[in-house]
């Protein structure tokens, strides 16, 4: 039981693996604890985030990582249409299919997500980055990102071959609204 549980293999008559699951590069992740009126509730740290209507893209982008992505976005716009969502990216870029999947979900949804570069956008993960709702596409000041042409061809020689941005010139290339230095602290009349 405990080699199938945690081991993660054959569960579901293997549908879920450990080379499949949207979490394997996440080996221990956190728990934060919470007192609610009912006593204590332990969250995992990406639940956690996403009661807060942050959706966090980590690692390489592929089918499984691309589901998980999809049905949070899905959620959190059944849950509130008008709210918007935060979507944390620090991906080395992934499949085109499963990149598409999340940047087509974003662009079909009601809820404006704004999106924020915190490590890497590269690739399929600066395409992501740069479609975010307009004006709110942002990086944190260390933050790589990368473009690159693909594979059907392009013909600006900007992309000819990987090209690495810092977040300053991803804004002056426009991929970006703003690179942030700290969080804007929101006064509390406003978060009603």
């Amino acid at each position: 039981f405990g080699q199938k549980l945690f081991g993660l293999r054959n569960f579901a008559r293997g549908f879920l693996t450990r080379e499949s699951s949207p979490v394997k590069a996440h080996a221990l992740i956190p728990f934060v604890v919470e007192q609610t009126s009912r006593g204590e509730r332990s969250y995992d740290i990406f639940s956690r985030l996403l009661k807060e209507r942050i959706v966090c893209l980590n690692g390489h982008v592929d089918d499984s990582v691309a589901a998980v992505v999809v049905a949070q976005l899905l959620f959190l716009e059944a849950e509130n249409p008008e709210k918007p969502i935060s979507l944390y990216i620090n991906s080395p870029g992934g499949t085109v299919t499963a990149g598409m999947a999340i940047y087509d979900t974003m662009q079909y949804i009601q809820s404006p997500v704004s999106t924020l570069c915190n490590g890497q956008a590269c690739s399929m993960g600066s395409l992501l980055l740069a479609a975010g709702e307009p004006g709110k596409r942002y990086t944190l000041p260390n933050s790589t990102i990368m473009i690159h042409q693909p594979m059907g061809g392009a013909t600006e020689i900007a992309v000819e071959r990987d090209y690495y941005m810092t977040a300053e010139e991803a804004l002056d290339f426009g991929l970006v609204d703003r690179v942030l230095e700290k969080r804007e602290v929101t006064p509390p009349e406003q978060l009603k």
